[in-house]
């Protein structure tokens, strides 16, 4: 059985509300990645500017670390390409991705709700779109988001808790 899971997406898929809810679910310790961004990437998000591969490099490494340094735990982080999988999976065994899936329209109407999140316009959300390279279906659970929290919730414990939910061993 898996002992992390990395809940994954843009900005605004839900991955901090359905990541806790896992982690609750399971026991599990929760972390947002958001909050091991270094400084810099933080403020050039509030200045609506996106960040590039070289600035994400520093926080999945740091993601990386944490990973490393817990047994059980599920992580709330974009991982929007396979090399930022990677990154965020080497050395790492007993690890599953899920990601959630939603379109562009649905995931800017709740941003325009979030209050109090760095992450900042229509420019950067556009920007991650741009860079995701969705996983397959052997590489990530895939859920769409555009149900209620709560069946999106169910239905990622569910897949979670099915044997053949591990699909990915170390790198």
């Amino acid at each position: 059985m898996f002992r992390k899971v990395i809940v994954m997406g843009v900005s605004g898929c839900g991955k901090s509300l359905i990541g806790q809810g896992i982690a609750q679910h399971f026991g599990f310790r929760f972390y947002d990645g958001d909050d091991f961004h270094p400084p810099v990437n933080i403020q050039k998000m509030q200045t609506g500017i996106p960040l590039t591969d070289e600035d994400r490099l520093t926080w999945l490494l740091t993601l990386n670390t944490l990973l490393r340094d817990n047994k059980n735990m599920v992580l709330a982080c974009s991982a929007l390409t396979p090399a930022y999988r990677a990154i965020l999976h080497e050395g790492i065994n007993d690890l599953q991705f899920v990601y959630l899936k939603g379109n562009y329209d649905l995931i800017w109407s709740r941003l325009r709700e979030r209050k109090d999140h760095y992450f900042n316009g229509q420019t950067m959300l556009k920007s991650q779109f741009a860079t995701l390279i969705e996983p397959t279906d052997n590489e990530a659970i895939v859920i769409d988001i555009n149900a209620p929290v709560a069946q999106v919730l169910a239905t990622a414990v569910d897949a979670l808790k099915q044997p053949a939910a591990l699909k990915i061993t170390a790198c």
